[in-house]
């Protein structure tokens, strides 16, 4: 048990140092700079494709795998396929080793029903993302871009409800592409976004908004660290470094 511990945090801690080489190194340089003043020159580090997502998919696995919630795969390459899974690779939904891992045991055939589903899901994402989401973009992107003293208050009220229009259909959009490519190939992808914006209270749109993102941070973050279990304190503690890690997740 104490072997299967050091290897699960050394997994953590490695994935955590590659994610953070390559996302925060030149972040922490520039914070240093303007901090004290400094001429540390910025190493403009390329950053690969989908990293944030790939790492935490990869963390996923790995934790699961030392609670026991999911076997050790011992194939190389089906570990490979899950982890580059090529439709969700670049922005989710960020699977679960449980739903995907499994479904990659299995040899699957081609189907038309198939087929015909993921098509349809990878029309619709593409209507939310090229239709509706860029062309509100344009006017969202004149008025955010200027002053906003340039514009009447309904102007800038209106490019701000478009906004959020915009990155729900932007975001939503593709992960309805993502879902319908898995579907063609006959994977099963979990759904990522659920109506959000119906929500009755904010606990209830963070379970609906980019919901394999919010379900690893509270599975894999703020379950662990106590959850609500320990005490109003503690949860909105708890709460602060869930919501501060999946800041720093979206970006420096």
């Amino acid at each position: 048990l104490r072997r299967a511990k050091l290897a699960m945090v050394l997994c953590v801690i490695g994935n955590l140092a590659i994610l953070g080489f390559f996302k925060y190194t030149d972040f922490l340089i520039g914070t240093v700079n303007g901090l004290l003043g400094g001429q540390l020159s910025l190493l403009h580090i390329a950053l690969p494709i989908g990293i944030s997502f790939y790492t935490f998919q990869a963390l996923g696995y790995t934790i699961d795998v030392y609670r026991g919630d999911i076997y050790a795969e011992k194939n190389f390459f089906r570990y490979a396929l899950f982890v580059s899974f090529f439709p969700q690779l670049v922005a989710g939904p960020i699977e679960r080793s449980k739903n995907l891992l499994k479904q990659l045991a299995v040899p699957k055939k081609c189907s038309y029903d198939n087929l015909r589903e993921g098509l349809l899901l990878m029309l619709w994402g593409f209507f939310l993302k090229i239709v509706v989401a860029d062309r509100l973009a344009l006017f969202v992107d004149t008025v955010y871009g200027q002053d906003y003293q340039n514009f009447g208050g309904v102007i800038v009220i209106i490019a701000t409800v478009f906004f959020a229009i915009q990155i729900y259909c932007d975001f939503g959009g593709y992960s309805s592409i993502a879902m319908g490519a898995a579907k063609m190939l006959g994977i099963d992808l979990m759904e990522n976004f659920n109506t959000p914006y119906l929500s009755m209270s904010t606990a209830e749109f963070w379970r609906r908004w980019h919901i394999s993102l919010s379900t690893w941070f509270r599975d894999y973050v703020y379950i662990p660290l106590g959850g609500n279990r320990k005490g109003k304190v503690r949860k909105y503690l708890n709460l602060i470094i869930t919501f501060g890690a999946s800041g720093l997740w979206h970006g420096a």
